[in-house]
């Protein structure tokens, strides 16, 4: 039987007013206790996988409360938040359909010479809706053009498409939670904009997509930032540190494969090195979390065993407020690989690559859905469950 549901607003700030977000009432009537959280990782054309698992989210009316992204996993994110329910599916067929290359040069005949010659164009040509090569800057790449010109492409096109298809006064009406992660040049550190702190604009989303040095850096209130992909890939530490604290169902939308089989060539070697550098140390990660999250339970139950007078203290009050009772549920979706995923499978937009991608994304979400391992009290001390996809696939 699931747990009923509790909404408590606490994912404003204080001086807001509290008021239910569109998607803690789907949450609720799903039976998901506490706010869905979905985490989705850069990865470029790998991005149509979290299409498809926000569309068996919205099937099974379960609308996110916050969405977190990083490079096409903001893109993915801003359509999403930046959308009412009703029109979420739809911008994110249009984002996808608009970067598919359709066609075939050997009409299907010779597989691995349509994807070399599709990667070439993506290559030399770009994508008309995304990004235009900038002929200039593969003349001289010594050339001292500035940072905002100091890249092999244009985003222009990606800004057109963005603010087609993301209704930013919608996006800062803060129904849904936006977070994008992006790091700052001069500095070298990760920085998070959330449009629960500030209003958001294209430039945002545009900043986390920044990768250098195929695409320019954009710049923020005189600062300039790159693609938060470059410092961390999977922004779910920023789920698991955020303040206050809110009990979760987290869906992390992996891309890259932590693990995989030795390679066996250059070639596989080259694309092996991506996956791990990509995936982002995203176990490690959690292993940290865990650790962290039993300390503050263990704060709040030792709590719990002072007098009540020596809980009323300020000094102690201030120490008891480092401790916690919130559970944080981690639902991890592993992207699956597919024959012939290489070095280039993250530019990989041939219409078919996007739908087989979409599809993976849209089962292996409905067979989580299903499976509902969040239903199951996690321990009170640890605080924090994770649970993969084999587990459901296993039965378990």
């Amino acid at each position: 039987m699931a747990r009923k549901a509790t909404t408590v607003q606490v994912d404003s700030p204080p001086d807001a007013k509290p008021g239910a977000s569109e998607a803690s009432e789907a949450s609720e009537a799903s039976g998901i206790a506490g706010q869905v959280v979905l985490v989705l990782q850069g990865g470029g054309a790998l991005g149509a996988y979290q299409a498809g698992v926000y569309q068996a989210l919205h099937d099974a009316n379960v609308e996110p409360d916050w969405v977190i992204g990083t490079s096409i996993g903001a893109i993915n994110g801003a359509i999403i938040a930046g959308n009412p329910p009703q029109d979420r599916l739809a911008r994110l067929k249009s984002f996808w359909d608009g970067v598919a290359h359709h066609g075939s040069a050997t009409a299907g005949w010779l597989p691995a010479l349509d994807q070399w010659s599709r990667d070439l164009a993506t290559v030399t040509q770009g994508i008309a809706s995304f990004f235009t090569p900038r002929p200039d800057a593969w003349m001289g790449v010594h050339a001292p053009v500035g940072l905002d010109q100091a890249a092999f492409y244009s985003t222009e096109p990606l800004r057109e498409t963005l603010s087609a298809l993301v209704n930013f006064e919608h996006l800062n009406s803060k129904q849904t939670r936006l977070t994008v992660g992006t790091v700052n040049v001069r500095t070298g550190r990760m920085r998070y904009f959330t449009n629960r702190d500030a209003p958001m604009d294209v430039n945002h989303v545009m900043a986390s997509a920044a990768f250098p040095p195929g695409f320019p850096s954009v710049r923020i209130d005189g600062e300039t930032y790159w693609d938060g992909g470059i410092y961390s890939n999977t922004p779910l530490e920023a789920v698991l540190d955020d303040r206050p604290r809110r009990s979760s169902v987290i869906f992390a939308v992996q891309l890259w494969p932590g693990s995989g089989p030795e390679p066996q060539s250059i070639w596989q070697v080259m694309s092996r090195q991506r996956d791990i550098q990509y995936s982002s140390r995203a176990e490690s990660h959690l292993e940290r979390q865990k650790q962290i999250h039993r300390l503050r339970h263990v704060i709040r139950e030792l709590g719990e065993h002072l007098p009540e007078a020596a809980r009323d203290k300020p000094e102690v009050k201030e120490l008891l407020n480092w401790g916690c009772g919130t559970t944080m549920q981690v639902l991890e979706l592993d992207a699956p690989r597919f024959d012939g995923d290489d070095l280039n499978k993250d530019i990989d937009f041939s219409s078919d690559g996007i739908a087989r991608r979409w599809a993976a994304g849209h089962e292996d979400t409905a067979r989580a859905l299903q499976c509902a391992p969040w239903r199951e009290a996690p321990d009170p001390m640890e605080g924090i469950s994770v649970y993969r996809m084999g587990a459901c696939d296993n039965g378990g």
